[in-house]
C-alpha cells in the first residue's frame, strides 16, 4: 500500500465514504459529516491522498495545514480492506507529511459515536484536547506532537 497524491475519479473517495461510514448512521441518528464532503473541491486543492492494493483504490485520507498543525480531516478505508492496516498507514502518512512540512502536530476530530476510532487515535498517541457540537455533530478533537 502505498499513499498517493494523484488519480483521477472523483467518485472513488465519495463512494468509499459512503461504503465506510455507513455502519455510524445507526449510531449517530443521522448520516456523518463525511459522506457528504465536497470531494471534487478536496481533490482540486491538493488535499486528497489515497491508498491502493495491488493497484486497486482501497481508502483516502483528507488533510491540509492549518496554521503549526496540518489537521486531518477524513480517513476512510474500503469495508472490503477494513482491517489490514491501510487507515493506520494513511493516518502514519499524515504525520510524514506534517513533519516534512514542518508542523509541530497533527490535530483531527471524530464524532463521540465512533468509539472504535476514539480508541484507535490514543492507541496512535493522539491526546484528547475538547469536544464539542458542530453542525449538530458532537466532536471529540485530538492532537499528536510530532
Amino acid at each position: 500500500m502505498y499513499p498517493q497524491s494523484k488519480f483521477t475519479q472523483h467518485s472513488q473517495p465519495q463512494t468509499c465514504a459512503r461504503l465506510a461510514y455507513a455502519k455510524y448512521i445507526q449510531r449517530i441518528g443521522r448520516e456523518p459529516a463525511p459522506m457528504h464532503a465536497d470531494f471534487a473541491s478536496q481533490i482540486d486543492k491538493g488535499y486528497i491522498d489515497v491508498a491502493t492494493l495491488d493497484l486497486q483504490f482501497a481508502g483516502y485520507v483528507v488533510f491540509y495545514p492549518d496554521g503549526d498543525y496540518m489537521h486531518l480531516e477524513n480517513v476512510a478505508v474500503l469495508p472490503i480492506y477494513s482491517g489490514n492496516g491501510i487507515g493506520k498507514q494513511l493516518i502514519e502518512h499524515v504525520e510524514r507529511a506534517a513533519k516534512e512540512a514542518g508542523n509541530k502536530a497533527v490535530e483531527l476530530y471524530t464524532n463521540e459515536a465512533m468509539t472504535e476510532n476514539i480508541a484507535m487515535y490514543a492507541k496512535l498517541g493522539y491526546i484528547e484536547i475538547g469536544s464539542r457540537c458542530e453542525a449538530g455533530f458532537n466532536r471529540i478533537y485530538f492532537r499528536k506532537q510530532l
